[in-house]
This record gives structure tokens, sequence and C-alpha cells, in this order.
């Protein structure tokens, strides 16, 4: 087997993926936002293309089998040396495992589970294909967030799973966790209490990077999305919440400079 390009340590968001009814169309709103190109993926996984961004992988995107009404949603897929381990151990401390292990190709191996408050994820253990190839650059995926009604119960899920070092933040009203591998930040645990959508749940956020953050909200409307939270300053840049136009939900960054 292929070794792949890129390697990331088990429990690493390493791969974002969208399940959509209208594949051509999806390919030309994130085309035009981020400049992807698209080419055919996996043929077990059904109709589904990988997205480019100057020649390297940075997502992918599939089409909604038939008769299946889920909410359309980008999905991040946690890296695993092992993804049947993994999913025992998911079943093991109160998740459940949807999907898989199924093997796509000589790609890898998946597993597509939900966690215990609700938030759906996937694991991925590499084979010729490692994951996302650039990460953190104009176009491509810069952070997963969970966002649930309480970070307690589901930390110690993520923890238990996948080894995390959970960092909770030391703010006066703030539900933050920092899930850590070896030292370094690789996602978080955001606890939103009631204010967390009831029309959705718990879910993940994908972030993307993005050079103008204001411009690239007002493209979304422009190619038929629309903004849920407009432009914002955080303490970690300029951020937006916004949909593309099948509902899935994402947050264009425009990380600060150090």
């Amino acid at each position: 087997m292929t070794e792949p390009a890129v390697r990331y340590a088990p429990g690493t968001p390493c791969w974002v993926s969208l399940m959509v009814h209208g594949l051509e169309s999806t390919q030309k709103f994130y085309g035009a936002l981020f400049g992807w190109e698209f080419v055919h993926g996996p043929k077990q996984l059904g109709p589904y293309v990988r997205a480019l961004l100057d020649g390297r992988e940075v997502a992918g995107i599939g089409m909604m089998p038939k008769g299946r009404n889920l909410p359309v949603a980008w999905t991040p897929y946690l890296a695993s040396d092992d993804v049947n381990a993994t999913a025992e151990a998911i079943r093991s401390y109160g998740g459940t495992v949807g999907v898989g292990p199924l093997d796509a190709e000589d790609a890898g191996r998946l597993a597509i589970a939900v966690d215990p408050a609700g938030a759906v994820f996937g694991v991925w253990q590499p084979g010729a294909h490692g994951g996302a190839a650039t990460v953190n650059e104009c176009g491509s995926m810069a952070w997963n967030e969970l966002l649930t009604r309480d970070t307690a119960g589901v930390v110690k899920f993520y923890n238990a799973v996948f080894g995390y070092e959970a960092e909770a933040l030391l703010s006066a009203g703030d539900d933050y966790v920092t899930l850590r591998l070896a030292g370094r930040p690789v996602a978080a645990v955001h606890g939103l209490g009631q204010a967390l959508p009831r029309d959705r749940g718990a879910h993940w956020m994908t972030s993307f990077e993005m050079t103008d953050v204001d411009d690239a909200a007002g493209q979304v409307v422009d190619l038929g999305g629309h903004v849920v939270q407009a432009p914002r300053d955080e303490s970690h840049g300029r951020t937006a919440i916004v949909a593309d136009p099948e509902g899935a939900v994402f947050t264009l960054v425009e990380t600060a400079a150090d």
C-alpha cells in the first residue's frame, strides 16, 4: 500500500467532508468561494469528489443517498491508527457507530460515529490517503470546534477515546475546553448551555481560513448562501458564521497575526 503524503497523529482532525443533495451545484459554490477544483474519490462512497486547493486535497463532498433526509453539515474526521479499535472504544464510552468501519478502496478505512451528546464525527485510518494536504491556508480547514450544551461529560468521552489533554478556559461565564495532543491544541469543545440552537443540537463546527472575512461573507450571499452571524472580531481573529445554499453551516476565519 502506498504511504500517504501526510500523516496525522491519532485524534487530530485530519479531514472534513460534506454530504449534500446537489453535488454539482455544491461544487460550483465552494469552487467559487474557496478556489477549489475537484477530482473523483473512492467509488465505495458513491458519488464523491475530493476538493483540491492548488492541487492539494483539502476536503471531500459526497452525494447523500436518495431517500435520506439527513441534516447537511460539515463533518470532521479524527485520525486513528486502528479504526476498528477506535469504534469499539466509542461504543464502550457511550457513543454510537452509525457507519462502518469500512474500507474506501486503498485510500483508508473509516467510520461515522455519534458522541454521547449527539454530535456526528468521522474516524479515519489512513491508507494511501492521509488526510488534508493543506491546512491553515486560505481556502482550507483551520479549526474544528464541538458546540454542545455543556462540556463536562462529552470532554470525558473524547479524552477516553482519543487521549486528549483537556485545558479549560479559566474565565468567568465561559465553558470552553481546548483539546491538546502532546501539548499542541488540535480542537475545542464549547459549552453553549441554553444558547445551543435547538434545531441543530450538539454539532461540530469547521472553520476555513480566509484572507478577508468580510469580503468572503458577501461572496457567500452572492453565491446563494446566507450569513448566520455577521463578521466580528474575536480574540483569535475576525470571524463570520455562514451557510451554503443547502444549509451547511461553517465559519470563515481571518486569523490574527501573531
